[in-house]
């Protein structure tokens, strides 16, 4: 699944790489090489146009935005749901009530440099942290939902990341990892008129996962107040705890 990750892009490259523009009112957010659930972080949604008046022109671009990571469907009655909505099972996507709405007609991505996965160490006790992360220092973008809660000036935006099954070398890791689209299945994803929820949340190319690093790095990961691209610096023969809580 995707319960850390790194995001350490400035807005700035991000709506180059995306063709998005930063939504008004926005605070950049800094490197953050230890994303944890409910932090805020950047995703990229299409957004309608309106006129003057407020009306809806027909047009629409893609927008960076600010969201905190943790979903709360606009039908909860508080936030605290958001806790346990970090991620969204691609498998019931259309069937959940916290996430069909969302998987029709508010997708996203979600920009980052990798993930963390911890595996159990068959030559010894704990579990040993892996960064994900593209071998040629690219960065990803992973299937997203988001929602809006709450009215007027007391809106709060949050988003959830969709897993898939693991593909390729990544499954003797973890069962699960983020569905990361490939920059030719942006477009199709973003676009609510895609109405085919099953055929743009397609598996990951095995080609594309082929592509990606499974690092071993440091147990200073599991702690979410560690920070920094330490994090992802590869470390060998690194146990921690057997009762490690990943977040997943």
């Amino acid at each position: 699944m995707c319960g850390r990750y790194a995001a350490s892009r400035r807005p700035e490259d991000l709506v180059v790489e995306f063709e998005a523009v930063v939504a008004e009112g926005q605070t950049p957010l800094p490197a953050d090489h230890n994303v944890a659930p409910t932090k805020d972080v950047y995703v990229v949604r299409q957004k309608r146009e309106r006129d003057a008046e407020g009306a809806l022109t027909g047009g629409a671009h893609r927008e960076l935005r600010v969201v905190r990571w943790g979903l709360v469907p606009s039908w909860a009655k508080d936030v605290s749901i958001g806790n346990r909505m970090l991620n969204a099972r691609v498998e019931s996507l259309t069937e959940k009530p916290a996430f069909r709405t969302a998987a029709a007609t508010r997708r996203c991505l979600v920009p980052a440099d990798g993930w963390y996965e911890w595996a159990p160490r068959h030559d010894a006790p704990g579990k040993q942290p892996y960064f994900v992360t593209p071998e040629d220092g690219t960065g990803l973008a992973f299937a997203g939902l988001w929602e809006v809660w709450g009215r007027g000036d007391d809106r709060l935006y949050t988003c959830t990341v969709v897993t898939a099954p693991a593909v390729g070398a990544l499954a003797e890791v973890h069962p699960r990892m983020p569905l990361v689209l490939p920059p030719d299945r942006w477009a199709p994803w973003l676009d609510p008129a895609q109405e085919d929820v099953t055929q743009v949340a397609a598996p990951t190319p095995p080609e594309y996962v082929e592509r990606l690093e499974i690092r071993p790095v440091g147990a200073a990961v599991g702690n979410v107040a560690n920070n920094g691209p330490q994090l992802t610096a590869r470390q060998e023969q690194v146990s921690e705890p057997a009762d490690q809580p990943a977040l997943f």
